[in-house]
């Protein structure tokens, strides 16, 4: 069974074989890019012009930059058509989105370019959170893991996450009036938690409500209290989520790094700013925009790396050119060439096969 298929509007499925297109000689690097406000303080532009992919989920980067990838796990109602519509976007979307409308037109999903569904598991534990015989991807409900086993599916693995603070602060006039009440805010508490030590200590809901939180997203949207603090909760669990899959993530052969200041991931995954990330995978890859060209039309010399010993190509031990995909019957009778020349053709018994010379 194919893991990746398009779908069309009577439900027809067409396997697409894009298990591992983009794994190659090394760990392949992806950014993984999420909603968060930090993504308004990050250098986009290096991220931009990095030699390798990015993969946004739901609405993160808008009117920041336009992804390779692109997964979601909400309703198609709430992004823009301008990703569905985009062909140059590669777009991986839960099957029961299919027979959705594209927001502001008469199409549906599965009729949109680049776009490719694949089965949900909802079965699925730690042990085995990334596991290359799986022909499902990971449902827990939330998008960011979806895009991790998508990306690993895809056969990076390198994933490089900002914009992941997996964490909804309050505002600071919401901390500066709690303080006043005898409440301290300690940035790496529940939201919900928060909350109710402001109610116990007198500071109603309806003003925690008005006092609001911080910004929640790099873009112009912010959700009412209540949604706020199932939204933290929410962030919390699946950075423990991923907290307890990090010895399958290990076994895997995958490698998480949090590129997301403050984030709550940076307990539990290694840490390193952009530019860090930017400059190692730079020098792996190449930068194209400092690569000079000069001579490489007018030039004939091998360019190899400096200091490097011969290369040879062998093939295996007992390797044969026409090595047999089984192991032969000793008791078959050896075919004529003649008539393996008839079963490569497709020719009937009585057609005869001629040898010249």
């Amino acid at each position: 069974m194919s893991l990746f298929y398009r779908m069309a509007a009577d439900k027809t499925k067409q396997p697409v074989a894009l298990a591992n297109q983009f794994a190659g000689t090394e760990s392949a690097a992806c950014w993984l890019i999420g909603g968060g406000p930090s993504l308004n303080e990050l250098p986009i532009s290096e991220i931009v012009n990095s030699p390798f992919p990015q993969m946004t989920t739901n609405l993160a980067g808008h009117g920041l930059l336009r992804p390779t990838f692109w997964t979601s796990y909400d309703p198609s109602v709430r992004f823009h058509r301008s990703i569905y519509l985009d062909p140059s976007i590669m777009k991986f979307v839960h099957p029961r989105r299919a027979m959705d409308l594209v927001p502001e037109t008469t199409f549906k999903v599965c009729d949109c370019p680049n776009l490719y569904f694949f089965e949900p598991e909802t079965d699925r534990g730690f042990a085995n959170f990334l596991s290359p015989q799986s022909s499902t991807i990971v449902d827990w409900n939330d998008t960011l893991v979806q895009a991790i086993d998508l990306l690993y599916q895809l056969g990076f693995r390198r994933v490089y996450l900002v914009g992941t603070e997996m964490i909804v602060h309050p505002s600071e006039n919401w901390i500066e009036e709690a303080a006043k009440v005898g409440v301290t805010y300690d940035p790496w508490m529940l939201l919900g938690d928060f909350s109710k030590q402001c109610e116990a200590a007198g500071l109603s809901r309806e003003r925690q409500a008005e006092l609001g939180t911080g910004d929640q997203y790099h873009f112009d949207e912010q959700k009412p209290l209540a949604a706020s603090i199932n939204t933290d909760a929410h962030y919390f669990r699946v950075a423990q989520y991923l907290r307890l899959c990090r010895r399958a993530i290990s076994l895997a052969g995958m490698s998480l790094v949090s590129a997301t200041p403050g984030s709550r991931l940076n307990d539990y995954f290694p840490y390193e700013t952009v530019e860090q990330i930017c400059q190692r995978e730079s020098e792996r890859i190449g930068y194209p925009p400092e690569s000079s060209v000069k001579g490489f039309y007018t030039g004939t010399a091998e360019r190899q790396t400096g200091g490097s010993g011969p290369m040879r190509d062998y093939r295996p031990h007992h390797w044969k050119t026409n090595a047999p995909t089984k192991a032969p019957n000793p008791e078959q009778k050896p075919i004529p060439d003649r008539d393996k020349l008839k079963v490569y053709l497709n020719a009937p018994p009585e057609v005869e096969i001629r040898e010249e010379g």
